[in-house]
């Protein structure tokens, strides 16, 4: 069991975690890419950088970093392509909803803390028919600061009036189990999501990881 009592609430990172969205993250890049002359690229090549949003997908997909003067109008090109078309091959992971109904049949609470424009955040949870089931939808601007630091995870504490010691935080990236480390939650490594390409998760310290959502309940003693 990873905690000594029932989890009051569970928040997930919502890209490779709560839903796997490589599929919609990858289609703006490759439009990019096929406008410059470029073959697109699989999107298997992509979905390790997915959990990095435009960042990541940017620099894998075009070869241009942040610090690169063409980054700033490669990224709103990017965002403007992703919101036209956000929520076309975007699906919960499987297992994940029956994860869910068990966190709500249990009483405990769930909610989504990602790193992502909370506007996309909101459009991605509302057509996915989740928007009335989660207790708090956060992006990366709900704060002053993103994941790593703990500034969304404490907003969210704030929200609910939980403690974070009563919480879990589950992502499939070394800043979730940081953030969330750092607000006091216990910490879950989604080992099924996208992951990055730095150290594997089982190197990033969290309390527990699970390779299926389905693995998590059984953790929480539910």
């Amino acid at each position: 069991m990873l905690l000594p009592q029932r989890p009051l609430a569970v928040f997930f990172d919502l890209d490779g975690t709560l839903a796997d969205t490589a599929d919609d993250l990858a289609a703006p890049v490759n439009a990019m890419r096929r406008e410059r002359g470029q073959a697109p690229m699989p999107v298997e090549e992509l979905r390790p950088f997915a959990s990095a949003g435009a960042r990541g997908l940017i620099g894998k997909g075009l070869g241009v970093g942040k610090e690169d003067p063409a980054y700033e109008a490669l990224r709103l090109e990017f965002l403007e392509r992703y919101e036209q078309d956000i929520v076309v091959h975007t699906r919960l992971f499987d297992g994940m909803d029956e994860l869910l109904r068990r966190l709500e049949a249990e009483g405990v609470r769930w909610g989504v803390i990602s790193n992502k424009i909370e506007r996309y955040v909101r459009i991605i949870v509302q057509r996915l028919g989740l928007a009335e089931r989660l207790v708090v939808a956060y992006g990366g601007d709900s704060a002053a600061r993103p994941k790593p630091h703990p500034d969304l995870m404490l907003l969210a504490l704030e929200t609910t009036g939980f403690e974070g010691g009563r919480c879990v935080y589950v992502g499939d990236d070394l800043r979730d189990v940081v953030a969330g480390r750092a607000a006091g939650m216990k910490t879950v490594a989604a080992a099924y999501g996208y992951c990055g390409d730095a150290d594997s998760p089982e190197k990033w310290g969290a309390d527990a990881l699970i390779r299926h959502p389905t693995e998590l309940a059984p953790l929480l003693g539910l």
